[in-house]
Formats: C-alpha cells, sequence, structure tokens
C-alpha cells in the first residue's frame, strides 16, 4: 500500500521545482504529445536541467525568451514547426534542437535551414537526446554548466564523476548499480516502477529481465544500508532515508 506522503510519477509536464543541485540551463520543450513532453520534461530535470513545455507554436513563441535552449518537435498542432524554428532563430541565437518524426534528409536539411543547431528523430532514446544537448551547448554555450551533484545528505551522488559518498566515505559501486541509485536519487519522492527502471537503466521492457533489478537492489542495500532502497509491493521502488 502506497503511504500518504509518497507519490507515484505520474506529473503534468509543467514547470515545477528543481531536483537538489544547482542548475543553470532552462530547457523549453515544445512538444504537441502532452505525455511525450512529460517523459522528456522530467528526464530533463533528473538531468539537472530545469525544464517545462509548451504544447504549440504560439505558445513557443510567446515564452521562449525565458529559457536558455528549445527542444522543438516540428510536428505542431497549430503552426508549421520550420516556421516556429525560423521565427525564434531570427529573434536571438540560443540553442535549437529539432525533433522530426521522418528521417530523410530533406527533413534535416530543412530544419538546419530554418535554424536549428541539430536535427534529431522523435525515436531516439532519451541517452543520445541528452548526449546531443550536451554537445549542442558545449558549442553554443561553453561557459554553461549544468550540476549532476545529487546532496541527500548523508549520501551524495555526483553523475559526472560517477562517484558516490556516504557519510563523506566513498561506496564503490558497479556501472548499473550506480545507474539504478541515480535514477531513484534524482526524484526522491517518487516511485519509480520496475518496468520503467528497467528502460531507464537498461534500456529495454523485457518483463523477465526485471530480476535483475532484484539483484542490483540486494547489492545496492549490503553496500548503502537496507533503509536506503525502500520496496513498494505492486508498483516498483523508491529511495529511503538511512
Amino acid at each position: 500500500m502506497v503511504g500518504a506522503g509518497t507519490r507515484v510519477v505520474h506529473r503534468p509536464a509543467v514547470p515545477g521545482p528543481p531536483h537538489p543541485g544547482s542548475l543553470t540551463v532552462s530547457v523549453l520543450v515544445v512538444e504537441g504529445d502532452a505525455a511525450v513532453a512529460e517523459v522528456r520534461v522530467r528526464d530533463l530535470r533528473r538531468q539537472g536541467y530545469v525544464a517545462c513545455s509548451v504544447g504549440t507554436g504560439a505558445e513557443a513563441l510567446a515564452v521562449h525568451q525565458q529559457s536558455d535552449m528549445v527542444l522543438l518537435d516540428l510536428n505542431l498542432p497549430d503552426i508549421d514547426g520550420l516556421e516556429v524554428c525560423r521565427l525564434i532563430r531570427g529573434s536571438g541565437d540560443k540553442p535549437i534542437i529539432s525533433i522530426a518524426t521522418r528521417d530523410t534528409e530533406l527533413d534535416r536539411v530543412l530544419a538546419l535551414q530554418a535554424g536549428a543547431d541539430d536535427c534529431v528523430l522523435a525515436s531516439c532514446g532519451m541517452r543520445e537526446m541528452l548526449a546531443r544537448i550536451e554537445a549542442v551547448l558545449r558549442r553554443s554555450c561553453p561557459q554553461a554548466k549544468v550540476s549532476h551533484t545529487i546532496s541527500l545528505s548523508p549520501l551524495h551522488i555526483d553523475n559526472n564523476t560517477r562517484e558516490v559518498r556516504l557519510h563523506g566515505r566513498p561506496v564503490t559501486l558497479t556501472a548499473k548499480e550506480f545507474d539504478l541509485l541515480h535514477a531513484l536519487a534524482a526524484d526522491p519522492g517518487s516511485i519509480l516502477s520496475r518496468k520503467e527502471l528497467m528502460a531507464r537503466v537498461w534500456d529495454t521492457t523485457w518483463a523477465a529481465s526485471s530480476r535483475t533489478i532484484d539483484t542490483h537492489v540486494s547489492n545496492l542495500r549490503a553496500k548503502l544500508g537496507c533503509k536506503w532502497i525502500i520496496t513498494v509491493h505492486g508498483v516498483g521502488y523508491r529511495l529511503g532515508r538511512g
């Protein structure tokens, strides 16, 4: 049974408080599909970005000045996405990554000619999306810094160096143990389902593979203490407080 103080991850893609860490780069997600926008905003926030979303080209044109970067889906319900891209580019030099549904040379060329700094497929995974965002920021805003440190005293997780410290002492984790802990710690008040954890950490939703989670959770509990990873029966896992 889910406790009164715990929430399951089902949040709208609207501006909200950032997770722990010093956040300096804000990203506007322009996406007509609310469910897709929610996932993108959530994943960006978990990686240390301030993120919010709008669902139309008109809204994007009205608020884009408030963001450092725009993630622009070209398939919008009101204004042609390429026109939105041109208008945003005409108002300044902020980075724009366009998202196209078709993988054709013409689509990429048109997006780049409209002012996009990069063009990705809508079907690309979040890891590739984040890598492209960071690459564009390195070229366009070399001064931009995104803190990937999560501090939940006495637990500190640095995603840049992939180091974990508990009570000031280093904790040695495998790559997947770190990824699993980081996924839970990036949204410490939320419950993550087994399916979502498999998708985020192992890039698969194959149900039979979920036994892998049990092994890694057991290993994390052995290294951190049993109270840091909480099982919510029938739902998934959440971060505890040791």
